[in-house]
């Protein structure tokens, strides 16, 4: 299942595999936003540059 948007809490809080926890923290303690995405896929890296909503949006403002 795809998720859209996700908070960065409840990345750490459901154990969800999207990258380093240590990392994780460092971005919600900065209210840095990350893009997780299929970086394989032609043409991703462009769209996620351009701002394209492309894979699921990590972010402080989403409430769990």
């Amino acid at each position: 299942m795809k998720l859209t948007e996700v908070s960065h809490f409840e990345i750490l809080n459901k154990g969800l595999k999207v990258m380093d926890s240590t990392a994780i923290t460092f971005c919600m303690d900065n209210e840095l936003p990350i893009v997780v995405f299929d970086v394989t896929a032609p043409g991703n890296i462009r769209r996620a540059l351009m701002g394209e909503r492309i894979g699921t949006l990590v972010s402080s403002g989403v409430t769990p």
